[in-house]
């Protein structure tokens, strides 16, 4: 039993009237024993219920992210027109809607914006779709790779991805702690914050609830992140939703608020529903031969507003207008293409 540990676990557990907030030092700490297993087992349990019912702090995310940057993976610095964009989307995946970010990705790398996402497999408690499982139905096999060989994809293709498993060992090993406790730890809303880059990066953080983004705002604060996006996307993700206005979270030099209504550019509708993998895979296929559908609209509606935020287009009338493009005239599908072929290589080499 780690002794410093259960002092700190003290404080986040003490109940309404005595429970103490940690300071950022004391949650990198903490964070950090969890990551190592120098915590038990009953511990680590222990901590992380307690600490959802208390609900952390930003000053304690930041510590939490601390922790991550000391003991995670980072991919270095890329040369780019345009800063790296991190989309960071929650690990639990989907069981609503269909996933956009795969066709927004391909949608910013074919305009020269770089994209790195990052994600596990199946994950306690919802166990929705993960990326991981997109992308391989989409013939790239991130889970090949070892980071290094990610490196080489990113510098090459302008696309990455950081896989828990292999990549983040530390945090993968806590996985199993999230079904045991039957909810949430506060490392799900670390996740959405986590930059596992070392260069200038533009963060994109979706949420559900709105004390979540203050958290969010509060952490890159002391952390003195200033470019991130928080995006109210669908089922906490970073993708924009059609069928409500879409609250928007802007920040470079100061925070700006938001509010989209597809409405307003023709792009109102239900979402689209989630669909076995196989079909989603063809539904994407279609997208990228240029065949008009409401995946299409939605891949459009987002690859539309994230190519004016990350400074390719000067409005978001243009950056829709260049999204289609990239998607009727073939470039997204090209840059997928170069994607697998790269990836193929790779995996090729290290077997």
């Amino acid at each position: 039993m780690s002794n410093a540990f259960r002092e700190l676990l003290r404080k986040v557990g003490s109940g309404t009237h005595t429970g103490e907030d940690l300071s950022r030092a004391e949650a990198k700490a903490a964070t950090q024993m969890m990551l190592l297993q120098e915590a038990t087992p009953a511990q680590i349990g222990a901590f992380m219920i307690a600490h959802r019912i208390k609900r952390p702090t930003g000053e304690e995310l930041a510590g939490m992210l601390d922790a991550y940057e000391a003991l995670g993976p980072a991919l270095q610095p890329i040369e780019s027109a345009y800063p790296v964009t991190v989309l960071c989307l929650p690990y639990d995946g989907r069981s609503r809607t269909a996933p956009i970010s795969p066709l927004t990705s391909l949608i910013l790398t074919s305009a020269g914006v770089p994209v790195i996402l990052h994600g596990g497999d199946r994950m306690p408690t919802k166990e929705g779709v993960p990326l991981i499982e997109l992308w391989q139905g989409l013939g790239i096999h991130w889970e090949q790779l070892s980071l290094d060989r990610v490196q080489h994809v990113l510098e090459t293709t302008g696309l990455g991805f950081v896989y828990l498993t292999n990549h983040f060992p530390l945090a993968s090993g806590l996985v199993t702690y999230r079904d045991q406790i039957g909810k949430r730890p506060p490392f799900s809303t670390l996740e959405l914050m986590w930059s596992p880059y070392a260069g200038d990066a533009h963060v994109v953080c979706g949420f559900v609830h709105p004390p979540t983004e203050n958290m969010i705002r509060d952490a890159f604060a002391r952390r003195g992140i200033t470019n991130f996006t928080t995006v109210k996307g669908l089922e906490g993700s970073c993708d924009l939703p059609r069928d409500r206005t879409v609250i928007i979270g802007a920040n470079k030099s100061e925070f700006e608020r938001l509010c989209l209504v597809p409405r307003d550019s023709g792009f109102a509708a239900k979402e689209v529903p989630l669909s076995p993998t196989d079909e989603w895979v063809e539904a994407v296929q279609a997208v990228l031969a240029g065949k008009p559908s409401e995946l299409t609209q939605s891949a459009i509606w987002n690859g539309g507003f994230y190519l004016w935020r990350c400074g390719v287009c000067p409005d978001l009338d243009a950056g829709l207008a260049k999204a289609a493009s990239l998607l009727t005239q073939g470039a997204a599908a090209q840059k997928l293409d170069e994607i697998s072929k790269a990836t193929q290589s790779l995996v090729a080499v290290q077997s």
